[in-house]
């Protein structure tokens, strides 16, 4: 009777273990079954991001969209591990191991903002207003579509219809992109034997877009140009064209390059399509003067009968192509020189292209440039001058000293406070932050300078007696990786 009670007990107890161990178990698996960590929260004047490697693409984008940080950069970190366009932003990075990564960011002081989130977001909206299409294009100087299984859109007048030649499943389809605010529901594609399509009107540049086939966002299969905005989104790229090239020579001709500019002269980069009159490309090229060759079967040849050209420096000439008004350079002086050549940023320092023309009062040139900023200088009889009628100069004090144009300022800058100080100049992305070039004028206590700004986002600071400081009248501002801030101006 004894052996039979110690045995039951025995029994028990190992009953008892087992069922321990098993709990113990299950616990841990619940603890490893938890969601990856997704935190966002402000402590110590910073917001912190801390998120788990091991998170899903569909976490991570709810997470994003929940607290607004969709144009952060984490998608691109998360894809890449490259925390480039984060440092950009003023992030740092506080933590990086296989289980977890952090990031944080100061937050600024804006009294009028409630929401810690929009705090830290606030230096990264763009304005309401703002028109993604002219940020899209900034810096774009031209554009060409490449497509495969299908021609390019179609174009008319100003219309171009998008096709999406799958999707024969979807009940709904919609078009979406830069130039309908990313909208998923507002163009509505319409049904075809062989696809779906629809029509915009679009102004003639470069925009992004993307297909909604029953809510899931897909890029256009048959699109090679595709494109990261910097916030970890693929999206396919189309250019509204505006010029097309037609040659009409060399009919027998194997292959024909289009080379420029434009294209920083690249030989086999724009191959042109042969038609039953001979020749054509279409591009979209951005305002501005544009100097081209065809290369016919591996010789370069300007376009016969073209009435502008250039000199292309090798005893030979180039084709001109202006685009938009021309802005008129005048050197008057210097009546008796033989040879007056401009030369400046604008067209590379090429100092052989741009041959003046003789008036009776000196020199001049027509020239198409885009609003902007440049360095120029004459050169006379093979000496370079500076433009005497303008005041501006940049560069340091002799030989590399230029004259600096300034087109369609669109903005002022304006510095108050600092009545007392000896000089004061303005500097930022605009000028490659050189510290030295725009030297603000005084106007009574303030000190102001007009300068062109590109379409977008710009950080500028200001150097006054040597010190550089950001704008104390501008809330507006981001951490830089040094640590002291840039300020930061929208513009539309």
């Amino acid at each position: 009777m004894e052996i039979n009670i110690a045995r039951v007990s025995l029994k028990r107890l190992l009953l008892s273990c087992w069922c321990t161990i098993m709990l113990v178990v299950a616990l841990q698996g619940q603890t490893y079954a938890q969601a990856p960590v997704q935190k966002c929260l402000v402590k110590d004047g910073k917001m912190f991001i801390e998120l788990s490697k091991q998170i899903s693409k569909t976490a991570l984008d709810s997470f994003l969209v929940k607290y607004n940080l969709t144009d952060v950069g984490l998608k691109q970190f998360f894809q890449t591990q490259s925390a480039d366009s984060l440092h950009q932003q003023g992030w740092r990075m506080e933590q990086n191991n296989s289980q977890v990564v952090v990031f944080s960011k100061p937050l600024m002081s804006f009294e009028h903002i409630s929401n810690p989130v929009d705090r830290i977001i606030f230096t990264e909206k763009e304005p309401e207003s703002f028109a993604g299409f002219r940020a899209i294009n900034r810096g774009v100087v031209f554009g060409l579509n490449r497509f495969k299984n299908k021609k390019t859109f179609p174009e008319q007048d100003s219309v171009v219809t998008f096709y999406l030649r799958q999707g024969a499943q979807a009940r709904q389809v919609y078009l979406a992109g830069s130039f309908n605010k990313w909208s998923p529901t507002d163009l509505a594609m319409t049904k075809t034997d062989s696809g779906w399509i629809a029509r915009v009107p679009l102004p003639p540049g470069k925009h992004w877009y993307k297909f909604v086939l029953d809510g899931d966002w897909t890029i256009d299969p048959d699109n090679q140009l595709r494109e990261n905005d910097g916030r970890g989104n693929v999206n396919s790229v189309f250019y509204k064209t505006n010029t097309i090239f037609r040659l009409s020579a060399f009919p027998n001709a194997k292959r024909v390059y289009l080379a420029g500019s434009f294209n920083n002269w690249r030989e086999r980069d724009l191959l042109m399509n042969k038609t039953a009159k001979g020749w054509e490309l279409p591009l979209y090229l951005a305002e501005g003067t544009h100097i081209y060759k065809y290369i016919v079967d591996g010789q370069w040849h300007h376009e016969p009968g073209k009435t502008e050209t250039v000199p292309d420096g090798q005893n030979g000439l180039n084709s001109m192509l202006r685009i938009g008004e021309p802005h008129l350079f005048q050197l008057n002086c210097y009546t008796n020189a033989k040879e007056v050549l401009l030369a400046g940023s604008f067209n590379n320092w090429r100092d052989f292209e741009l041959v003046m023309k003789k008036t009776p009062t000196g020199w001049e040139l027509p020239y198409a440039i885009r609003p902007g900023n440049y360095e120029y200088k004459f050169k006379v009889d093979g000496k370079w001058v500076l433009d005497p009628a303008n005041p501006l100069k940049v560069g340091k004090d002799g030989k590399d000293r230029n004259s600096y144009l300034i087109l369609s300022p669109n903005y002022t800058f304006r510095l108050r406070g600092y009545e007392k100080a000896k000089a004061a100049y303005v500097t930022g992305d605009f000028n490659n932050w050189d510290p030295t070039a725009l030297l603000m004028k005084r106007e009574g206590n303030d000190w102001v300078f007009s300068v062109h700004l590109p379409v977008g986002k710009n950080r500028y600071k200001f150097v006054v007696d040597g010190e550089w400081i950001i704008d104390p009248a501008n809330k507006l501002w981001e951490q830089n990786e040094h640590g002291t801030g840039n300020s930061i101006i929208w513009v539309e």
